[in-house]
């Protein structure tokens, strides 16, 4: 039985960042252990290769049917391996509103507010535009501009400014709103991800070990404190031991899943499945937020923006050697190249909807393959009011969660995302876009609420954001307190996107980073 002085799992993005600080100074002895493998191929490393990350690198698991969208199962990408969903993202590096985090103090997040941590953010960037007041420059994740971004998507950002919609050089500067290019997490034209960033450059130290293609089964809980987890590797079950304590970082839906397989969760629940209740906490599993998203999308008569027709093809082709050679070129694409964030709601105390502008035709996320040139425009619901769930399906760790995220339930978001389409149609009807010549692949009248909504709920979906299963608070029913420790239990952590009690205004990557930042600290200040 190995023992360690804190096992971490789950080496997503801020599984990666715990792990890495607490063993960069070789002092403790710390484990890693991640379900999938270490992701370092051609195909994660290269971002324009993302629409061919190997299957093993995504869980792809599924919602169940969707009331609000009618009836519909909605997809849920998530990453697995090494960098998590940082190693298969569109590497945008956006942090949310200063709003957010300001609110989730006010709410009884003490120490969450946004001067809290702003300093971690820096701590975690090396941003090459230098450091400033909202920027570092001497972390381990690379963010970078773009060394190459379509000219539709310059267009799209001037299409913004024909409408007097300023334009934002840096969302995660004084301001968020505005449209502009995204700054991504790159480094040399390549993908970097959390893992490259925290764990990479230490996984060799004799302090930090990192299991890969092992499984947590459950944790193990002894006299009301966590003393370590059971894993099955290689068909083998196992124990493993920590001195000082366990932190859970599998993310929105996989947390959740491991507590309520441990005993933790809602008492009712766990007796169905013939779980023994360890710790009744209704809230693990409860919660769950994303950010429902509307993708507009228009094929075009220019072949600029990216197609998969035969000149398309052949571009790709020379882009291949280019990025081969010289690490430059159309395949260091996110794809999403550009967006903005902008309020269409009356009284909204921060921009309530954001656009992730891609230069190429998507449907179904991809999965659909359209033979054309064209642009899709994403239009999503920032701070949605739905509330869903994440539940047991089976005793198995191995099998999927139950995910419900009970998308616009609240007609609150659709009336926030009936206004976002509407103003992605403005921006694609200026000039600057309409000189691709472009023709609307899902034409609806847009004066008419009815069909609009129609519209949306029959093609709406997730941007894949979800938060919040685990939620951190001060109240009884916080399933982790602002320290991040499990309330009721000694010696467990969670830290991840589903400690966040409200959805942050933009991409969850930057933020669940800053969140592994935030809690190594809290483990270390605890010894």
């Amino acid at each position: 039985m190995e023992r360690f002085d804190y096992i971490v799992i789950g080496g997503g993005s801020a599984g990666s960042a715990v792990a890495g600080r607490l063993a960069v100074d070789g002092t403790r002895r710390v484990c890693l252990i991640e379900a999938g493998g270490r992701n370092n191929n051609v195909f994660i490393k290269t971002p324009g290769f993302m629409p061919f990350i190997p299957q093993a690198a995504n869980y792809r698991y599924e919602t169940v049917p969707q009331k609000g969208l009618n009836g519909r199962t909605g997809y849920q990408p998530r990453g697995r391996g090494l960098g998590g969903s940082s190693a298969i993202n569109a590497m945008v590096y956006i942090r949310g509103n200063r709003w957010d985090y300001d609110n989730w103090a006010a709410e009884g997040c003490t120490g969450w507010a946004f001067d809290d941590v702003l300093p971690y953010f820096k701590r975690a960037e090396a941003n090459e535009r230098g450091s400033n007041d909202y920027h570092g420059d001497g972390g381990p994740l690379f963010v970078e501009d773009q060394k190459h971004a379509n000219p539709a998507s310059h267009a799209f950002v001037d299409a913004a400014a024909a409408l007097q919609l300023r334009t934002n050089p840096d969302f995660n500067g004084e301001r968020q709103d505005g449209f502009g290019l995204y700054q991504v997490t790159q480094h040399k034209g390549e993908r970097w991800s959390a893992a490259r960033a925290y764990v990479e450059p230490i996984r060799e130290q004799g302090n930090f070990a990192v299991r890969t293609d092992t499984l947590v089964e459950k944790l193990v809980i002894e006299d009301g404190r966590v003393t370590g987890v059971q894993i099955k590797r290689g068909g083998k079950r196992e124990t493993l031991m920590a001195r000082r304590g366990v932190v859970l970082s599998a993310g929105a839906f996989n947390s959740p899943q491991i507590l309520m397989l441990s005993g933790i969760g809602p008492a009712a629940h766990l007796k169905a499945h013939g779980i023994d209740v360890v710790l009744d906490r209704a809230g693990v599993g409860g919660n769950l937020q994303d950010h429902i998203d509307y993708v507009s999308g228009w094929e075009t008569q220019s072949d600029v923006p990216i197609g998969s027709t035969l000149k398309g093809t052949l571009k790709m082709a020379a882009a291949v050697l280019e990025h081969r050679r010289k690490r430059t070129g159309v395949l260091t694409t996110p794809y999403a190249e550009a967006g903005g964030f902008w309020t269409v709601m009356p009284g909204s105390p921060a921009p309530d909807v954001q656009w992730h502008f891609v230069p190429a035709v998507l449907e179904d996320h991809g999965r659909e393959k359209v033979k054309a040139h064209g642009f899709s425009l994403h239009a999503c619901v920032l701070r949605p009011e739905s509330r869903g769930t994440v539940r047991l399906g089976s005793k198995d760790a191995a099998a999927a969660p139950v995910i419900d995220p009970n998308f616009l339930d609240d007609e609150r978001d659709m009336a926030v995302l009936r206004g976002g389409v509407r103003l992605s149609h403005r921006i694609a009807e200026a000039p600057p876009m309409q000189a691709f010549g472009p023709k609307d692949r899902h034409p609806v009248d847009l004066n008419d609420d009815a069909a609009l909504d129609a519209m949306i709920r029959s093609r709406a979906d997730t941007v894949y954001h979800p938060v919040g299963t685990c939620r951190m608070g001060s109240d009884a029913d916080a399933v982790v307190d602002p320290m991040l420790k499990l309330n009721g239990l000694e010696g467990l952590w969670v830290a991840d996107a589903s400690i966040m009690p409200k959805l942050v205004s933009g991409n969850t990557n930057a933020p669940s980073i800053m969140i592994g930042e935030r809690c190594a600290d809290f483990v270390m200040a605890a010894e």
